[in-house]
């Protein structure tokens, strides 16, 4: 990963161009073998234009060109298991409210090729995961499939708590709408919007300029004054036909750091059950190294009690901080156990933009795989489909290129049985095609 970032620091196009006429590696496929491609490169230059007076490293072994491959590999193993026969990348499921109750829904899911269980545990109770995850290990046992179960903490989200639009009204762009620590007041006449937003220890933070996005985008605003009351905002985005407001929806604040506690009290009431039970934790909000270190702290004493392995560690990629600090964030979290990567490109989309997001998943891929480090592609992965029943084209496409990663996560809905299966079957397809930036050219049968 130290080689990779070093080379990337440069602009490397020229170089890559100008090597492409001698039949050379554009080392735009490097991320895992940097020295020997570099090494490769040079050997070969020296070779073509005579010159025998450089002091050059020794030709690189071939085995050097697949060694971040094998390592790569080998972790994903050891986070996911073996995927289904016939399919290399795996499939995460978030495991919907039914799942603690029906078991053949589970054992449906893990048929379809469902290799890893996701569950949310910013929803339901204790009793229903240990359900669910009971399911989940009988279905596997049933059918001779490893799926493995991620069980994702809750973390620090900022939500709307109680709201207050006068008369019914919908917000529209240019309203005001009052930020408050506490719950709405309707005496104050002069502010016909109000939202509580928790935790109240985010107002501090919240300052003249502050961006402030609710429900993933759907509204913006920005912040124009903090007073004894709350803070205003004057509202810069809504839906056509404007936007109702909501309990319970997400906020973000792109740009600002909250300065919120890695962990929450909910949070080390679950990790009670999460290390009796998960063979993954979902890190949420991860933001830097000290966070690492304060998850470990209450999962240690408590997997020493179970007497259990530690589990892998998902580090959850969703705010502009966790992408600047995440060759940190691998490195400190490798030292312990297994680690992946989950590209949240839900929260992350609002945090950086959705133009900057195409960007940065890709490079947040490079760098994963740079560091030999399994990557979950995540958030509205075949999202009509699994709630209407009808795929778009760009949601193909985007399973598509979800098959880089190693593994791909849907979330709930009514048709989620079904778009399992399409994936796993685009999936089966493409593997004889590409394996992350590299296109395989398996003979083309279409035409022939």
């Amino acid at each position: 990963m130290a080689h990779y970032l070093a080379l990337r620091k440069r602009d490397v196009r020229p170089l890559q161009d100008a090597l492409t006429p001698w039949g050379l590696s554009s080392l735009g496929r490097s991320e895992g073998r940097v020295l020997a491609n570099l090494d490769a490169v040079l050997i070969s230059l020296a070779g073509l234009t005579g010159r025998t007076d450089l002091r050059l490293p020794p030709r690189p072994k071939s085995t050097a060109f697949t060694l971040g491959e094998r390592l790569l590999a080998r972790n994903t193993r050891l986070l996911f298991g073996r995927p289904p026969p016939g399919r290399d990348t795996h499939i995460m499921v978030t495991l919907p409210e039914c799942a603690s109750e029906d078991g053949a829904f589970v054992e449906s899911l893990v048929e379809r090729g469902m290799s890893c269980a996701r569950i949310n545990c910013a929803h339901g109770t204790h009793a229903e995961w240990v359900a669910m995850i009971h399911h989940v290990r009988a279905a596997g046992k049933k059918l001779g499939r490893t799926c493995r179960v991620l069980m994702d903490l809750g973390g620090p989200r900022a939500r709307t708590g109680a709201v207050f639009a006068r008369d019914g009204r919908r917000l529209l762009s240019g309203d005001s709408l009052l930020l408050r620590p506490s719950a709405p007041d309707p005496r104050i006449s002069e502010h016909p919007f109000q939202v509580q937003c928790l935790p109240a220890e985010i107002f501090p933070h919240l300052v003249t300029g502050t961006v402030l996005s609710i429900d993933e985008g759907r509204i913006r605003a920005l912040v124009e004054s903090v007073g004894e009351r709350g803070v205003l905002a004057r509202v810069t985005r809504t839906p056509q036909g404007g936007a109702k407001l909501k309990p319970n929806k997400g906020l973000n604040f792109p740009g600002t750091v909250l300065g919120m506690a890695a962990l929450t009290d909910k949070d080390r009431e679950d990790l009670d059950v999460v290390t009796a039970n998960a063979d993954l934790i979902g890190y949420s909000f991860v933001q830097n190294e000290s966070d690492i270190e304060t998850l470990w702290q209450e999962v240690e004493p408590r997997i020493a009690r179970a007497r259990r392995p530690l589990p892998g560690l998902i580090l959850k990629i969703e705010t502009e901080q966790a992408v600047h600090n995440m060759p940190g964030l691998m490195v400190a979290a490798a030292g312990r156990t297994s680690v992946g990567v989950m590209i949240a490109r839900g929260d992350l989309a609002v945090e950086v933009g959705f133009q900057r997001l195409a960007e940065l998943q890709e490079e947040l891929l490079w760098l994963a795989e740079a560091a030999y480090t399994p990557v979950i592609w995540a958030t509205q992965v075949l999202d009509s489909f699994v709630k209407k029943g009808t795929p778009s084209r760009a949601e193909i496409s985007d399973v598509v290129m979800a098959q880089r990663a190693e593994c791909v996560m849907l979330n709930k809905g009514d048709f989620l049985p079904e778009a399992l299966a399409i994936v796993d079957d685009v999936f089966r397809r493409m593997q004889g095609h590409q394996h992350k930036k590299t296109s395989r050219l398996r003979a083309l049968g279409v035409w022939s």
